[in-house]
């Protein structure tokens, strides 16, 4: 197995993504990635020269959304009516936070 990557390039990809090994966390690491990328190696070797890129596996899509179109919404009170609990034309939910005692 060629190795692709040094223990120093997954140190440098491990700092950059903010993730903390251990020197044996490292090595076991290295071997990982290279054994991935080994297992990858056979993609690299097929023909694609004739191959025109593909940018949806369906293609042929267009946008299926609908229109952007404005609705009357609830009224603050049909809102509200079924709250548990409301204040000042508010919900009233229990504090997550502390200092309150809703």
């Amino acid at each position: 197995m060629t190795q692709q990557l040094t223990e120093r390039d997954v140190r440098d990809i491990a700092t950059y993504a903010r993730i903390g090994l251990t020197d044996e966390e490292l090595a076991q690491m290295t071997v990982d990635l290279n054994s991935i990328i080994e297992t990858l190696k056979p993609i690299t070797e097929f023909d694609l020269e004739s191959v025109d890129p593909t940018f949806h596996p369906i293609g042929g899509l267009s946008n299926v959304m609908r229109e952007d179109v404005e609705v009357p919404g609830f009224t603050q009170e049909q809102a509200l009516s079924n709250a548990p609990k409301q204040q000042d034309g508010s919900f009233l939910i229990p504090a997550i936070l502390g200092g309150g005692d809703q």
